[in-house]
């Protein structure tokens, strides 16, 4: 069955709007539709599945842990060549170690994970790419690594696509959050949502529980407090959510509410966090922010921190600005909190 396209605004025609006669902003719009065009093409690869040969096949660990597949590097080949043909002078991503040169002189800089998620790739679990569009600074070589240590509020753009029962793109240019879908005959996206709001009362959280043994104690009781429902200090029951793919937890977050934590831990090689801060937590942030949410480390917002390394990497809180702060609380003041959670004056972490 045929389904015509309903009249809504294109993402080409959003961001004309948008622009407007502004050069600036006119640059940053045509990067966007570069790196949108760049997901409809890893979205039809996608949807091929195993019939598009071994997508999910291990090629190298990338150092870490981080192990690279097959569709990681073809997502980021087909990023770097549409990125050619837009106003971008040097592009990092995620699966590189250093930046790439494009363009000499153009205004831009790109950053981009091109497959969130890709552990998932054999199991058709969403999926996604991640991108934050920054100024190229002047007096610096684009396509090094100083070019790329911006802070997050630096940034011009961000969002990401996921590749899931339908392909979405959620965006920010700054002036709140959208939410566009590909249509599956056009092959366009399509504006559905032009002020994604996160919910702020959502009962579900999201994390990894198999850390728990290694985690700072206030991570462990934030959870065990949460864990506890209607019998602990938050008086609800909740709902634990862990998909493995952050562009997934993510775009629930923004539609449903809630709060995703991955924290540092104790750990070889997590004691930094996991998730990288130029790649994943600066754009995420962004449009958490744009949405009316927060993301932290834990402590500090994530878009107000100072990269120090191309690939460093951060721990990260994102969801509904009320439980993002309330996470902070926990790790920076548990006395606090202390009257609502017996359990730190039981475990000697306060004197009552």
């Amino acid at each position: 069955m045929t389904h015509a396209p309903q009249a809504r605004p294109l993402l080409e025609d959003y961001l004309d709007a948008w622009a407007g006669t502004d050069p600036s902003r006119k640059a940053v719009a045509d990067t966007v539709v570069a790196l949108a065009r760049a997901t409809i093409e890893i979205s039809s690869l996608i949807a091929f599945g195993p019939l598009a040969g071994e997508l999910g096949a291990a090629r190298i660990d990338k150092g870490g842990g981080d192990a690279q597949k097959e569709l990681d590097v073809i997502a980021d080949q087909l990023i770097l060549r549409h990125l050619k043909d837009a106003p971008v002078a040097a592009m990092a991503s995620e699966e590189a170690d250093e930046p790439v040169a494009l363009a000499a002189g153009q205004p831009l800089i790109v950053a981009v994970d091109p497959l969130d998620g890709s552990s998932n790739i054999d199991t058709n679990t969403a999926i996604g790419t991640i991108f934050s569009v920054l100024p190229a600074p002047a007096g610096i070589d684009p396509a090094s690594a100083d070019a790329f240590l911006q802070r997050g509020r630096a940034q011009l753009a961000s969002g990401y696509v996921i590749f899931g029962p339908n392909t979405s793109l959620v965006l920010t240019v700054g002036t709140g959050t959208q939410l566009f879908v590909l249509h599956p005959e056009s092959r366009r996206f399509t504006l559905v949502t032009e002020r994604v709001a996160v919910p702020p009362d959502a009962r579900e959280f999201a994390i990894n529980m198999s850390n728990y043994r290694h985690w700072d104690e206030p991570i462990r009781l934030y959870i065990d407090d949460l864990l506890k429902g209607q019998e602990g200090p938050r008086d609800v029951d909740y709902n634990m959510r862990w998909v493995a793919s952050m562009v997934a937890e993510a775009h629930r977050i923004l539609i449903r509410g809630g709060v995703y934590l991955y924290p540092s831990d104790a750990r070889r090689g997590y004691t930094a966090g996991r998730l990288r801060l130029i790649y994943e937590g600066n754009p995420i942030a962004f449009l958490m922010e744009q949405a009316g949410g927060a993301a932290s480390n834990g402590a500090e917002p994530i878009l107000d921190l100072v990269p120090t390394a191309l690939h460093q990497r951060v721990p990260l809180v994102f969801g509904s600005s009320e439980k993002v702060d309330r996470v902070a609380r926990y790790v920076a003041a548990p006395e606090s909190i202390a009257e609502r959670s017996p359990l730190f004056a039981k475990r000697g972490l306060f004197r009552p």
